[in-house]
């Protein structure tokens, strides 16, 4: 899977990381590292992966981190460490890298699935 979203999308999550809320919150922060991290590091494995079979279980691994990832961005929401907007812009993202290992999937998914 090409594109920079996936990891565009984590240096920003390690920017967020860095507002005062969030940095001294060491493990909501933390998690909320390796989630992000997990997304373009899984993409890029999965992309080089020998089969189909392996790429696409790693596909599904970034979609549960992607998932997680969302999961927690609400969190830090709801205890007013980010702000609406920055969340909504970051879930849109999320929402996008979604769509795009979907159709990674089924793109390399044999016909017989």
């Amino acid at each position: 899977m090409s594109g920079n979203l996936p990891k565009n999308l984590a240096v920003k999550i390690y920017k967020l990381t860095k507002t005062p809320n969030l940095s001294k919150d060491f493990g909501l922060r933390d998690q909320i590292h390796r989630a992000a991290v997990s997304i373009p590091v899984n993409i890029s494995e999965g992309d080089e992966l020998g089969t189909n079979k392996q790429s696409i279980r790693n596909f599904y691994i970034v979609k549960g981190s992607v998932a997680e990832l969302q999961t927690l961005l609400i969190i830090s929401n709801e205890i007013d460490y980010i702000d609406n907007e920055k969340m909504n812009t970051l879930n849109n993202e999320c929402n996008l890298i979604s769509v795009m290992l979907n159709k990674h999937i089924k793109a390399r998914r044999p016909n017989d699935l």
